[in-house]
């Protein structure tokens, strides 16, 4: 169970059977069954439409390359969110979207949704303080300079060889 107590009145929550659905958090004072709620994220392999070179950044003094990604916000819509982190940690324009897969990811509770973002013009990069340092890579050498054993490296790995 991933919430231990009712997240309207703060009871604790019992597990109970749910025809259909098997057993499922209850919170015995709503009356109420509570599915578990998580994050959801978007991961993003910006692609330089000009170039063909992937996007790979460094954040928060860690020295390995990794994907752009960030949360998406109450009421927004995946592809609007990638657009956005792209455009907030970058300052470039994402020209199209292309939806890529998804995968549960423990460490922050997050449904990470991977999506590819186009960009024209890698001219308009100008990061902001969530990148420490960032380069444009050939797919070949993103493949080689990516998180090893990482959700982006899975990420980038299952686009590369689609």
């Amino acid at each position: 169970m991933t919430g231990k107590f009712c997240r309207e009145c703060g009871t604790k929550l019992e597990m109970r059977d749910l025809e259909h659905e098997g057993t499922v958090p209850y919170c015995p004072k709503c009356g109420l069954y509570r599915f578990p709620l998580y994050n959801v994220a978007v991961s993003m392999i910006v692609v330089n439409e000009s170039t063909d070179e992937i996007l790979l950044i460094k954040q928060y003094g860690r020295p390995h390359y990794i994907l752009v990604a960030g949360y998406v916000n109450q009421g927004e819509g995946l592809e609007d969110a990638v657009a956005r982190e792209v455009k907030e940690e970058t300052g470039m324009t994402v020209s199209r979207v292309k939806f890529n897969r998804t995968q549960y990811f423990e460490r922050s509770d997050a449904l990470m949704c991977n999506f590819t973002a186009f960009v024209k013009d890698a001219s308009e990069m100008r990061p902001n303080y969530e990148i420490d340092s960032y380069s444009w890579f050939s797919r070949e050498d993103a493949r080689k300079n990516i998180r090893p054993d990482s959700l982006a490296e899975y990420f980038l790995v299952s686009y590369l060889d689609e």
